[in-house]
């Protein structure tokens, strides 16, 4: 089995509490009278603080998506080569050692990809393997470890990274007081990860004890692709969001983890370890409902978006290393799971045994 050697998580430098965004997205908003409704979207989004990839008075400077994609690339560089740093020398390896590297973004477009980008800078093999994946989104953490998983199966002597690199704030439209760029003006964040797993062969000789990934399974529901994602404007990239994702949650998530588990024997109720994405309260609410938890079994997940908002595909991951480095370590089985754009959930069996 794939075993998890290190996550790493990295935020910018650049940390407000949550008002103080609130009144300077309100001024990009430029809607007055959705100000109000701005502010209390804003308070109700369970977020105290996030970090911006740039310092708040910036964000007015920002004219068009050139100029914003430009930052988002320059920023995306710096902490994705801190991410996939952390992680390398927090599993006691050399950038040489790394076989494979994913990266996914949803925030931001860069060709060459981001991981192509970090390369040189950071030292990987020139040979290493790069797998970009762009569209995820919020589901793309769980999704990005399942593909690692995926592909150690295959090279049980591989090492493999999974880079995240997240900027939201940079997505931000100016002008557009629909209630969904108001919702996600308030709840997300930015934020990087990287994530590094050996394959068995590896794992056994270099004696890792990490969480193995035993299994994953993907489910697309049909006719959700207006539910989550973008759309591509000549103002950037403009957010779909739907208040049908509680819902979905509601409809779906309970019935996926069912059959998961069942494929391996167990039940809801073997599972000590829960490492769910902080979609919103009202998300969270909904996995606590559908899995019959509650908030202290979530509570990496609350806090997380409490402490820097919802990350989107590095947000699970955030939450995967609150879980790793809490006092008492994790013992049994284990679920990681995320929702994102199409709609649709990614679920992965991990085990501390």
């Amino acid at each position: 089995m794939t075993v998890i050697a290190a996550v790493h998580p990295v935020l910018p430098e650049h940390r407000y509490p949550q008002r103080d965004i609130t009144e300077l997205f309100a001024q990009l908003i430029g809607d007055p009278a959705r100000a109000a409704v701005m502010r209390r979207l804003h308070g109700a989004a369970g977020v105290r603080s996030r970090h911006l990839a740039v310092p708040l008075e910036r964000y007015p400077e920002l004219a068009d998506f050139t100029e914003s994609n430009d930052v988002f690339i320059a920023s995306a560089v710096e902490l994705g080569a801190e991410a996939v740093t952390g992680a390398v020398k927090q599993a006691g390896l050399s950038m040489h050692d790394v076989d494979l590297v994913v990266s996914t973004t949803v925030t931001g477009i860069a060709a060459p990809s981001l991981e192509a980008r970090i390369a040189n800078r950071v030292g990987l093999r020139p040979d290493v393997k790069r797998m970009p994946m762009f569209g995820l989104g919020c589901v793309a953490g769980a999704a990005g470890v399942a593909r690692l998983h995926d592909y150690l199966r295959g090279d049980p002597d591989g090492v493999a990274v999974l880079l995240s690199v997240e900027l939201c704030s940079l997505t931000v439209q100016r002008g557009d007081s629909s209630t969904a760029n108001l919702v996600a003006s308030g709840l997300f964040g930015d934020g990087a990860a990287a994530v590094l797993a050996v394959g068995d062969r590896r794992a056994e000789s270099l004696a890792e004890t990490g969480p193995r990934v035993v299994d994953s399974i993907s489910h697309l529901y049909p006719d959700t692709e207006r539910t989550m994602g973008w759309d591509v404007t000549s103002g950037g990239l403009k957010i779909v969001l739907s208040a049908d994702v509680p819902s979905l949650a509601r409809e779906h998530l309970g019935v996926d983890v069912d059959r998961f588990l069942a494929r391996h024997g167990v039940t809801v109720d073997d599972i000590s370890t829960w490492i769910c994405h902080p979609g919103g309260p009202k998300v969270i609410e909904a996995i606590q409902d559908v899995l019959d938890v509650g908030p202290h079994e979530l509570r990496h997940t609350w806090d997380s978006l409490a402490e820097v908002g919802n990350l989107s595909s590095a947000s699970v991951l955030d939450v995967f290393a609150r879980t790793l480095a809490q006092p008492d370590p994790p013992e049994g089985l284990g679920v990681l799971m995320a929702m994102g754009p199409g709609f649709c959930s990614e679920l992965v069996l991990l085990d501390w045994r």
